[in-house]
C-alpha cells in the first residue's frame, strides 16, 4: 500500500488511483483531510494526462473537508457554467446545454421548471409504480433459479424504468437509453468508454433521440414530463428541442446511474454487515428512511464535482484566484471525521445520517431527484426483504473504474425461490 504520509503522495486526477482498493481511498483522502486540519492549505493538485492522452487541464484544488465542500457549494463566485467534471479534456460532453452546467439566473428559471416533477404529490404516485416494477424485478428474477447479477437483475432496471416512465421514453427503447447512460458517466472504464469519440458518438446520439421525442410530445402532448417540459413557458418562451433534449439526457442520466449505485452498494454493505441487515429487517418501516441515508452517505455514488472562481475568493483561509478550478470530493466529505464519528464505519443508526451531502452539499445545484431516489432504495429493499429475506452477495465486485461516479457494473448474488 503506497505511504500517504504526506499529500504529494496522492494523485486525485489519476485514473489508476480510483482502480486501488477502497481502502487506499480511504487513507488517501483521510490524509488529506488530516493535513487541513494541521492548518494547511485545500491541497492543489497538478493534472496528468486523461483518455487520449489529452492534458486534463491547469489543475485543481481539492476541496474535502464536509466545511470546505459545504462553502464551495453555497458560495455563488463558483461558477458550474464551464463543466463539473475534475479535468477540462472535454467538458460537456456529458451535460452540455444542461442546468448542471449553467448558473443563475437562467439556472434557477428552468430548474423551477422541472422541479414541478418531483414534488411530494408527484412522488407519491411514483411510488405506486415503484412498488409494482420491484415485484415484477423479483418475480423474474426467481425464474433464475436463486442466482443472478444483483445489478442486471435489480439495481440497474429500476431506476431506469422508472425514470423512463416519468420521461415517457417507450419501453423498447429502454436499453437504448441505459447503453447511453453507461457510456456517458462510464468515464475512464474501458468496457462502457474506450474512447472520446465513442463518448462523444454517444453524447450526440442520446441528445438526437431527446431532440425528436421533444418534437413528438410539442406536436402529441401527453401526460409525462416530456409533454410538460414542451408545453410549459419560461419568460414568455418555450424551451427548444436542443434545450429540452439537454434536460432529458440529464434527467435521465441522474435518475438512473447514482440510484442504481446507491442500490448495488446498499446491498454490498447489508451483506458485508449482517448486524446491520438484522436490525433492518427486524423493525424496517422505523429503520429504513435512517438506513438510505447511511447507504448514500457511505457509497457517496457521486464522488465529485467541480466549480470554478468567477473572482478571486476564500475557501476557509485557502485563497483561490479567478479562473481557478476547486473540485468538491463528497467521498471524502461523507468520510470527515470531524462530523461522521467512526466515519468509514456502515452504521444505520448513525444519528446525523442525514447531514451526509451524497446528493450535494445544498444550495442551489442539489439534486434534484433526491426524493425519488430515497423512494426507490427504500421500496426496492422493503419488497426483496419481503419476498427474497436471503438474498446475499456472494461474489468478489466488478467496480466501475471512475473518479466521476461510485459504480459496480456486476456483483452476483443467491437467493432462496420460495
Amino acid at each position: 500500500m503506497p505511504d500517504y504520509r504526506t499529500v504529494d503522495d496522492i494523485f486525485l486526477g489519476d485514473l489508476e488511483f480510483w482502480k486501488r482498493p477502497i481502502q487506499e481511498r480511504h487513507d488517501a483522502f483521510a490524509a488529506l483531510r488530516e493535513d487541513r486540519r494541521r492548518g494547511g492549505d485545500m491541497c492543489f493538485h497538478e493534472e496528468v494526462t486523461v483518455m487520449g492522452g489529452e492534458t486534463a487541464g491547469p489543475g485543481f484544488w481539492s476541496a474535502v473537508t464536509y466545511d470546505d465542500v459545504r462553502a464551495v457549494t453555497h458560495d455563488p463566485l463558483f461558477s458550474s457554467a464551464t463543466g463539473v467534471i475534475s479535468n477540462d479534456a472535454d467538458p460537456d460532453y456529458i451535460a452540455v446545454g444542461s442546468i448542471i452546467v449553467m448558473d443563475d439566473p437562467r439556472h434557477v428559471k428552468l430548474r423551477r421548471l422541472v422541479s414541478k416533477a418531483f414534488t411530494p404529490r408527484t412522488l407519491e404516485a411514483v411510488q405506486n409504480s415503484v412498488h409494482e416494477r420491484s415485484r415484477r424485478l423479483i418475480e423474474a428474477a426467481k425464474q433464475t433459479g436463486g442466482s443472478c447479477d444483483f445489478v442486471a437483475a435489480f439495481a440497474a432496471p429500476l431506476p431506469l424504468q422508472v425514470i423512463c416512465d416519468m420521461l415517457g421514453i417507450p419501453e423498447q427503447d429502454e436499453a437504448q437509453v441505459f447503453h447511453w447512460t453507461n457510456v456517458l458517466l462510464g468515464l475512464g472504464d474501458p468496457e462502457f468508454a474506450p474512447d472520446l469519440a465513442e463518448l462523444k458518438g454517444s453524447a450526440a446520439a442520446f441528445i438526437e433521440y431527446a431532440a425528436a421525442l421533444g418534437v413528438q410530445r410539442a406536436e402529441h402532448p401527453g401526460d409525462d414530463l416530456s409533454s410538460r417540459l414542451m408545453q410549459a413557458e419560461i419568460d414568455g418562451e418555450r424551451l427548444t428541442p436542443f434545450e429540452f433534449a439537454c434536460f432529458i439526457v440529464l434527467l435521465a442520466i441522474a435518475g438512473n446511474e447514482t440510484t442504481r449505485n446507491a442500490i448495488s452498494w446498499g446491498m454490498q454493505l447489508l451483506t458485508e454487515h449482517p448486524d446491520q441487515r438484522a436490525l433492518l429487517q427486524a423493525n424496517y418501516e422505523t429503520m429504513a428512511p435512517r438506513a438510505v441515508e447511511e447507504i448514500v452517505r457511505w457509497s457517496s455514488p457521486v464522488i465529485h464535482m467541480r466549480r470554478k472562481a468567477l473572482a478571486d475568493t476564500v475557501v476557509g483561509d485557502t485563497k483561490i484566484s479567478a479562473g481557478e478550478k476547486v473540485v468538491m470530493w463528497y467521498w471524502s466529505a461523507n468520510r470527515d471525521e470531524g462530523v461522521f464519528t467512526e466515519a468509514n464505519r456502515f452504521d444505520i443508526e448513525r444519528q446525523n445520517a442525514t447531514a451526509m451531502i451524497g446528493f450535494g452539499g445544498g444550495g442551489g445545484h442539489f439534486c434534484l431527484g433526491a426524493s425519488l431516489a430515497r423512494r426507490e432504495i427504500h421500496v426496492l429493499f422493503d419488497e426483496i426483504f419481503q419476498q427474497l429475506p436471503d438474498l446475499q452477495i456472494t461474489g468478489p465486485i466488478d467496480r466501475l473504474q471512475s473518479n466521476f461516479i461510485n459504480g459496480i457494473k456486476r456483483m452476483p448474488c443467491e437467493f432462496s425461490v420460495r
